[in-house]
């Protein structure tokens, strides 16, 4: 196709306020092919990558995005392995932010209590290895500057939540 007919092309498309559109196929990405790998492939690939000796931070911070991206919760051993390599490239704070990760893809609370308590326990030589606090333990899990105000927006539900109905003379 000659030059004079694509720019005709794009020239009648853009006069008529319609966008031309890109006939070009795109590549299937690297994540389409891993969803379908089995589970233990999928295991393998992170595991590797994680106890990789020259791993960096911009890899580690790569690899834990890529593997927040697929809906799983990722297994005990790939927590374990990306714990590592996060105190391997000496950053604290990636680590506890991954265990936050954790938990917030577990979704509800029950589900939060039972595979997040799950993993936790799972990993929790590790932790002490390691030398690294859960987000619990830190207090990441309770607002910082919760003050409980009934007159104004705050959700009921959370005075119990964050245990303010058990504080003496409080009412909602």
């Amino acid at each position: 196709m000659s030059l004079p007919v694509l720019l005709r092309g794009a020239m009648s498309a853009a006069s008529k306020g319609v966008r031309a559109l890109s006939t070009s196929t795109t590549m299937r990405s690297h994540d389409d092919i891993m969803e379908k790998w089995p589970a233990d492939k999928f295991d393998r690939h992170f595991i590797d990558y994680f106890n990789r000796p020259e791993i960096d931070g911009w890899e580690v911070r790569k690899a834990l995005t890529e593997l927040h991206d697929f809906d799983v919760i990722p297994d005990p051993k790939i927590v374990e392995a990306a714990l590592r390599a996060c105190r391997r490239v000496n950053d604290y704070a990636l680590s506890v932010r991954f265990l936050e990760a954790i938990k917030i893809k577990c979704g509800s609370k029950k589900n939060r209590e039972l595979v997040y308590g799950y993993i936790i326990k799972e990993v929790k030589p590790v932790l002490d290895e390691l030398g690294i606090s859960t987000p619990e333990d830190l207090g990441y899990d309770k607002p910082e500057f919760f003050i409980p105000e009934p007159e104004k927006w705050w959700e009921k539900k959370w005075y119990a939540e964050y245990g303010f109905d058990k504080k003496p003379g409080f009412q909602y």
